[in-house]
């Protein structure tokens, strides 16, 4: 592919910024309050070994990273190939090798690297405090507490970046979403 042709291509693939942006907060939003749960819950059963917990995690971050790279990548696919059909029916040509046709295929793959890289990154970054403390690193709290005051503060910086967009104030948007975040805790620990 030449230059220009790459960048015509990047110009058509632009569309999918803004689809990007609400996968990346969406699914890392249910990964962080995935975790979140998962971690309410071996502290307030008190009897799950580190190993356990961060196994369990583990499995539901690549569950979360499979969902997210196959239903963003599906539903796109279908999205991007109807919108194709219709130009091409409106125009009376076949568009599958213009810029646009490229771009077409490339944007579901772009959208569900995002959909799916997100949960699982802002998972691995609440499972941290546990790997640390299996491997001896001693933490101010207990890897549980920790892990948990990890997921909230990204669930408040999620909302920020939520702010940021919708140009609302990013405090208020973080408190928002912190909101969901602890209301999400206290339905847990009504359980126990």
């Amino acid at each position: 592919m030449r230059w220009n042709e790459f960048n015509r291509l990047l110009v058509h693939a632009r569309q999918a910024n803004s689809i990007a942006r609400r996968y990346f907060v969406t699914n890392g939003f249910d990964g962080a309050l995935t975790m979140l749960g998962l971690m309410v819950g071996f502290h307030t059963s008190g009897a799950v070994s580190l190993p356990v917990a961060i196994q369990a995690c583990l499995g539901a971050a690549v569950a979360l990273l499979m969902s997210g790279l196959s239903s963003a990548y599906l539903s796109e696919y279908a999205e991007k190939k109807r919108e194709m059909h219709k130009l091409e029916h409106a125009l009376l040509s076949d568009l599958s090798e213009s810029d646009y046709g490229r771009a077409s295929r490339l944007i579901p793959i772009i959208v569900a690297l995002v959909n799916g890289l997100s949960p699982l990154l802002v998972s691995l970054l609440i499972i941290l405090p546990l790997w640390f403390a299996k491997q001896g690193v001693q933490l101010p709290w207990s890897p549980f507490v920790f892990s948990i005051a990890v997921a909230l503060g990204l669930i408040f910086l999620l909302g920020v970046m939520l702010g940021r967009l919708s140009r609302e104030f990013w405090l208020w948007s973080g408190l928002r979403t912190l909101l969901v975040g602890g209301l999400t805790v206290v339905i847990i620990y009504s359980f126990n």
